[in-house]
């Protein structure tokens, strides 16, 4: 890229007169100048930031409307293969396999659900015996104070 400090001015060496020269060599130098300035802001301006700026238009119109996340816009990348577009019909299975499945979970359902009642009936039992020993305590040493035991 060219700037200020290393552009030069040309300088002609032509045999002109010095009333002619001073004159023509200005107005040369200015032409010369500008046709500088104007090949280093052409040159200045490279396709990158022409790109660039085409592509920051839209953003501009969707940033209202798209939350931005880390400097990118959200939703407008790629979808995973797992996720299927709204658009697109479900792909088609096998009743039977659903109905296996849907058993399946019926089953780990109801195994969850025996396994929960026989804890609770564990703590009910612990909670009994607590209960118990706290009144035989209570009996064998009537006159101290014992803290009462949270429920487990």
């Amino acid at each position: 890229m060219l700037n200020a400090m290393k552009s030069r001015r040309i300088l002609t060496s032509d045999p002109v007169p010095e009333h002619r020269s001073n004159h023509s060599i200005t107005d040369l130098r200015d032409k010369l100048n500008a046709n500088t300035r104007d090949l280093r802001v052409l040159l200045n301006r490279s396709t990158s930031t022409d790109l660039h700026r085409q592509l920051e238009r839209p953003k501009m119109h969707n940033s209202s409307s798209v939350p931005k996340k880390k400097g990118r816009l959200v939703g407008l990348g790629r979808r995973t293969r797992s996720v299927p577009p709204s658009s697109a019909p479900p792909p088609f299975v096998d009743p039977e396999v659903l109905t296996a499945q849907l058993k399946d979970k019926d089953d780990r359902i109801s195994l969850l659900e025996t396994q929960m009642a026989a804890q609770q009936a564990g703590y009910e039992a612990q909670r009994r015996l607590n209960q118990q020993m706290m009144e035989m305590m209570q009996r064998m040493y009537p006159n101290e104070v014992f803290p009462n035991m949270p429920d487990p």
